[in-house]
């Protein structure tokens, strides 16, 4: 019967039964294959790396999020002690608002917000200014970058601890179980993620 139809029909029944094959294997059977595979295999990494405490989420081990000191349910903008502080976000770690300040090395907004920062986080941690890392003074690439230095941790510790009343010692230990090494032993630098290392400082306080 079809082969009584013209060449441009058949043509085109031809067209639509590819398609309707292929919308079948890539739309339905190659995504259903591969949300499978990866619950079954990286069911962690599928579900957006997310972090529990008490059996509450709180956060994504991958976005950082902001520590701040909260009055009435009020975010005041001002950094808590108590906490590991993250590197600056220009979105304010908004996972909508994704990105960075776009301002060149020689901007002078740049250079003003950076020495003003060094000499904020410098009063906060009750160091020397020239000792606060690069990391503590600019904000990452997408401005969600969870990680910190661990030299920038390492600042933090004695102002943690004494807010939280915990030995340095104990501070100490948190900030090296949540050290991370160099990919493949030499990629990078040694890093600290800080939603982490809150979470687990939350569990000793």
């Amino acid at each position: 019967m079809l082969s009584s139809l013209p060449a441009a029909v058949r043509s085109h029944l031809a067209a639509l039964r590819m398609l309707l094959v292929f919308t079948v294997l890539t739309g339905i059977a190659y995504p259903l294959l591969i949300t499978g595979v990866a619950q079954a295999a990286f069911s962690d990494q599928a579900n957006g790396s997310l972090v529990t405490q008490n059996g509450q989420t709180v956060g994504s081990s991958l976005i950082g999020q902001n520590y701040n000191i909260v009055t009435g349910g009020k975010d005041t903008g001002k950094p808590d002690p108590k906490y590991f502080q993250p590197r600056p976000s220009a979105g304010g770690y908004d996972p909508l608002a994704s990105g960075a300040t776009n301002l060149g090395p020689n901007d002078p907004d740049l250079v003003s917000t950076i020495n003003q920062r060094r000499k904020d986080i410098a009063a906060f941690d009750g160091v020397d200014p020239a000792s606060v890392p690069p990391d503590a003074l600019t904000s990452s690439g997408s401005g969600l970058d969870p990680d910190i230095s661990k030299a920038y941790a390492n600042e933090q510790i004695n102002r943690v601890a004494k807010a939280n009343n915990l030995p340095t010692t104990t501070v100490q230990k948190l900030v090296t179980d949540n050290t991370h090494n160099r990919a493949l032993g030499f990629l990078g630098e040694p890093y600290v993620n800080v939603v982490q290392l809150n979470l687990a400082l939350a569990n000793a306080t």
